[in-house]
């Protein structure tokens, strides 16, 4: 059997979720021996910029023109593009800023040398291109990294939860930080697949997995309203991982 052709590339991000294929130490060897990548800028030293690939899994927001260009390079090579992590999906960390000037922030952090930035407001990768998957979190569960991996052997895609994580929680048997504890938990909104990880060890839910399919935002809105948080922060919070959602004209 041929090999499947994979790249792994990383744009406007902290490399995380390409971290995350290096920690699955034991199956890494099982990768490696049934894909043959042929980019894969941060692990191997070799690549192939032309050829095309049977599947590209992207890192990372687009915010520069050399990511847009990486991006559509990948996107018109491959069979298949995989978004992986929050900030590929829906902005994540790097667009926190986008109601902001993009020359005040490069100022601010480039100081004299920001002439020579270029760089636009960070955002999704399927705000430019059509993505086929996506593997959510920030970074992404190892086991859906590795389930997404297989699947494409086998020609098909998984299909992970779409309910939230306060169904692990209560699977779990965890305390409840929003209705018993008064915490600004966001797991009624957020996608499973953390197995709780946060609520767990009494860490609220701070949304990196991003939104569950039948997210009741409004719901929740009022809840934490009633609770005494204030509009402001309830809107800053939910938007901490997912700034394409436009909370305050919708709710």
């Amino acid at each position: 059997m041929t090999k499947p052709v994979i790249a792994i590339a990383g744009l406007t991000a902290c490399s995380g979720c390409q971290l995350t294929l290096f920690n699955c130490e034991e199956e890494l060897p099982q990768v490696a021996e049934r894909f043959r990548f042929a980019w894969f800028p941060m692990g191997l030293s070799g690549s192939d910029e032309c050829g095309p690939l049977d599947v590209a899994l992207v890192e990372g927001a687009v915010s520069t023109p050399e990511d847009l260009e990486t991006l559509i390079n990948l996107r018109n090579r491959s069979s298949l593009l995989v978004a992986i992590g929050t900030c590929a999906i829906w902005g994540g960390i790097a667009a926190m800023k986008n109601n902001e000037s993009r020359k005040e922030l490069a100022e601010t952090i480039y100081g004299d040398s920001a002439h020579s930035i270029k760089t636009f407001a960070p955002g999704p990768l399927q705000r430019f291109v059509t993505v086929d998957f996506a593997i959510t979190g920030c970074p992404p569960e190892k086991g859906e990294l590795l389930t997404t991996l297989a699947s494409i052997l086998h020609g098909t895609l998984p299909v992970f939860p779409g309910y939230p994580v306060c169904t692990e929680c209560r699977n779990r048997e965890n305390l409840c930080l929003l209705i018993e504890r008064n915490e600004m938990c966001l797991g009624p909104l957020i996608q499973a697949g953390c197995n709780a990880r946060c609520p767990t060890v009494s860490i609220k839910c701070e949304g990196c997995r991003g939104p569950a399919a039948e997210a009741n935002v409004a719901a929740e809105m009022e809840l934490l309203l009633k609770k005494g948080f204030s509009r402001r922060e309830i809107i800053s919070r939910m938007r901490r991982f997912y700034p394409e959602w436009d909370y305050e004209q919708r709710y």
